[in-house]
C-alpha cells in the first residue's frame, strides 16, 4: 500500500448463481448469492501452504524489496510470467507477452540549472524558487493566469481575455490541497471535469500549454509556503515518475519550464501591478521574466504484468473481471539504521501478489472456466504514486470498457493477536476480520454480491471502518483501485490495516497470518467468480461521494 500518496505529502499530513454449474440442492440460497459445492471445492485449490511457499520466494531478501526499477522487480515479473504460462492463461501485455512495458524517469536536480530573474533582480533555487518539472528555459512577459482551469461545461476559462502565446503564466490557486499545488477550484465538481482533457476541461499546465505559454510559474499557497522547508526537501530532489503521466502530481512529462516561488517573488512580479495574485480576473503585467528548469533524465524500463483467462460464454467473455495488486515494495535502503536494510514487503504487497497468483493457479485447475473473462493485472509503481495502475488505466492493454468490476487486494497478511497493545497495531484487523472499501460506493449490485458471497461461504467479519468518505487516513486513495473507480469502473479493495512492521524493514513473511490469508483469498476467488457468472454486468448506479473523486 502506497504509504501516502507522495512521500511529500505523507510528511505534511503528519507534521489512496453459476449457470454453468450445476447447483447444490442442499445449500440455500441467501442475499442473492448462492455457492455450489463445485464452487466451494475449486476455492479450496488455494491453499495457506501454496501461498506461504510463493510469499517465501516474492518477499525474499534476493528480491531487495523489488523497488521499481529494480533487478528484483523484474524477477519477480518472470517468476509470475513463467508460472502463468505454465498454467495456461494468455498473454494480455504489450507484443504478445505478459508485461505492459513503462518507463521510468528519474530526475537529478543541480541548482546552477534552476533560475529565474524578473525584470533585473535574480532569484536564489532553495531560497525563493523550487524546480517543479520542465528541461528547458523561457522568456518573455509575464501575465497572471488566476487558477489556471478551464472547463467548457461550466463555461469558465482562467486565462480568457489574455494572450498567453510566446508567455510565461503565472498562477495562483487560493484553494489549499496537501495533495497538489493546482487543486480543482472549489465551485468544480466531477461533472466539470469530464469528457476530454484539452477539450471539455483542462487543469492550469494543459490550459497554458494549449494558449501557447513558454512557462509557468506558481505562486506558492501561504500553507505551502508555511511548509517550505518540507516542500524543498521533496522537490529538490528531483523525482520519479512514469513517461506519459503527470509528474509528481503536477506539471507532466513535457520540457515546458515550470518553477514554484515564494512570497517575495509574487511581490516583485506584482510590484507596480493594478492587481496582485488575488485577482479574480487574468491579466498581462508590465513585467519580462527569464526562468530555466532543467534536470538530469535516467529512463529505466519496468513493467506491469497483465494475464487473461478467456471466458466461455460466447457472448459474456469479451467482459471481464479483473483482480489486482501491486508487486512493488520500496526497496533497499543502504543507509538505514540496523542491520536490516531490505524493506521486504511480505504483506505490502507480497500477500495480495501471491493471492492472485494463488486464485490464478485455481482457476488454471478449475473443472470449467467462468462465463465471462478474468483479467489479473500486477501493477509495478503503487509505491511511487499508483504509478502502474494509472498507466494501465491510460494505456490499457485490453478494451478497459469492459471491464465489469476491479477487485483490489493490497495488505491482507496480518492479524493483530490477543492482548497485543503496541499502538501501531491498534487498527490491524482480527484473525477472522479483514477491512473491505468501496463494494458500495458505485454499484449496489457489486456491494450485493461482495457481501452476498461472503455471508454464504466462510463468513469473515466485514468491517467497514474505512468504508467512509470522510476517512482520514484517506486509504480509498492510497492503492490501485483508486485509479480504477477514477475510469468509471466500480471496485472493492480488501485491506487488514496497517501495522508496526508498515514500511519498515520487519514486514517479513515469517509474520504473516497464512490460514487468514486462505480464507480471504478463498474468498475473493468466489466473489470473482459469482462476479463472471451474472447475467448482466454491475451497474453503475451511483456516483463516487464528492470527497472521493479526486486525490488533490
Amino acid at each position: 500500500m502506497r504509504k501516502n500518496l507522495l512521500v511529500f505529502f505523507i510528511l505534511l499530513s503528519f507534521v489512496l448463481p453459476s449457470a454453468a454449474l450445476a447447483n447444490d440442492p442442499a445449500e440455500t440460497k441467501s442475499s442473492n448469492v448462492t455457492i455450489t459445492a463445485a464452487e466451494r471445492e475449486m476455492a479450496e485449490a488455494i491453499t495457506a501452504k501454496q501461498l506461504k511457499e510463493y510469499l517465501y520466494f516474492i518477499a525474499s531478501d534476493e528480491m531487495g524489496g523489488r523497488d521499481t526499477p529494480s533487478r528484483g522487480l523484474d524477477l519477480t515479473a518472470k517468476f509470475m510470467a513463467m508460472m502463468l504460462s505454465r498454467w495456461g492463461f494468455t498473454p494480455a501485455g504489450d507484443d504478445g507477452t505478459f508485461f505492459q512495458k513503462m518507463y521510468v524517469r528519474k530526475e537529478t536536480i543541480d541548482p546552477k540549472n534552476i533560475t529565474l530573474k524578473v525584470g533585473e533582480k535574480d532569484f536564489k533555487y532553495g531560497d525563493d524558487i523550487l524546480r517543479v518539472s520542465g528541461n528547458e528555459m523561457a522568456e518573455g512577459t509575464l501575465v497572471f493566469g488566476g487558477d489556471g482551469w478551464m472547463s467548457k461545461s461550466k463555461n469558465v476559462d482562467a486565462l480568457a481575455g489574455v494572450d498567453a502565446k510566446d508567455k510565461i503564466v503565472v498562477i495562483y490557486n487560493p484553494v489549499f490541497s496537501q495533495q497538489s499545488l493546482t487543486p480543482r477550484p472549489a465551485s468544480f465538481t466531477g461533472e466539470d471535469v469530464k469528457g476530454e482533457k484539452g477539450v471539455d476541461w483542462a487543469d492550469p499546465m494543459t490550459n497554458a500549454k494549449m494558449k501557447g505559454a513558454k512557462g509557468i510559474i506558481f505562486v506558492a499557497h501561504p500553507q505551502w509556503e508555511g511548509a517550505w522547508g518540507i516542500v524543498k526537501r521533496f522537490l529538490g530532489g528531483g523525482g520519479t515518475s512514469i513517461e506519459g503521466l503527470q509528474a509528481t502530481g503536477v506539471g507532466d512529462d513535457s520540457d515546458m519550464p515550470m518553477l514554484l516561488v515564494r512570497n517575495n517573488v509574487a511581490k516583485a512580479i506584482f510590484d507596480g501591478e493594478s492587481a496582485d495574485q488575488t485577482s479574480a480576473k487574468a491579466f498581462e503585467t508590465k513585467k519580462t521574466a527569464e526562468m530555466k528548469a532543467m534536470a538530469e533524465v535516467e529512463r529505466t524500463p519496468t513493467q506491469n504484468v497483465v494475464a487473461l483467462w478467456e471466458g466461455s460464454d460466447p457472448d459474456l467473455k469479451k467482459e471481464m473481471v479483473a483482480l489486482g495488486a501491486h508487486y512493488d515494495h520500496v526497496g533497499t535502503r543502504e543507509n538505514a539504521r540496523g542491520e536490516d536494510k531490505i524493506w521486504n514487503g511480505a504483506d505490502d504487497d507480497g500477500s495480495g501478489t501471491v493471492a492472485i497468483l494463488a486464485i490464478a493457479e485455481a482457476l488454471a485447475k478449475a473443472k470449467q472456466r467462468p462465463k465471462r473473462s478474468v483479467l489479473l493485472v500486477w501493477h509495478a509503481g503503487e509505491e511511487k504514486g499508483l504509478l502502474g495502475a494509472a498507466y494501465f488505466n491510460k494505456y490499457p492493454t485490453v478494451d478497459i470498457k469492459n471491464v465489469v468490476a476491479q477487485l483490489n487486494i493490497d495488505m491482507i497478511g496480518r492479524s493483530k493477536k490477543p492482548g497485543d497493545t503496541n499502538s501501531k497495531n491498534k487498527d490491524l484487523s482480527g484473525p477472522n476480520e479483514v477491512y473491505v472499501i468501496g463494494s458500495e460506493m458505485m454499484s449496489s449490485k457489486l456491494g450485493e454480491v461482495t457481501k452476498g458471497t461472503n455471508s454464504e461461504y466462510l463468513n469473515i467479519n466485514y468491517n467497514y471502518k474505512y468504508d467512509d468518505p470522510k476517512d482520514t487516513n484517506r486509504f480509498f486513495f492510497r492503492s490501485d483501485h483508486f485509479m480504477y473507480a477514477q475510469n468509471g469502473i466500480p471496485i472493492v479493495f480488501w485491506f487488514t490495516g496497517t501495522h508496526e512492521d508498515y514500511h519498515g524493514p520487519g514486514d517479513h513473511a515469517d509474520k504473516i497470518d497464512y490460514e487468514k490469508m486462505e480464507k480471504i483469498a478463498r474468498t475473493i476467488f468466489l466473489t470473482a467468480w459469482e462476479l463472471t457468472e451474472l447475467e448482466s454486468r454491475p451497474a453503475v448506479d451511483k456516483q463516487l461521494p464528492p470527497e472521493l473523486t479526486q486525490r488533490n
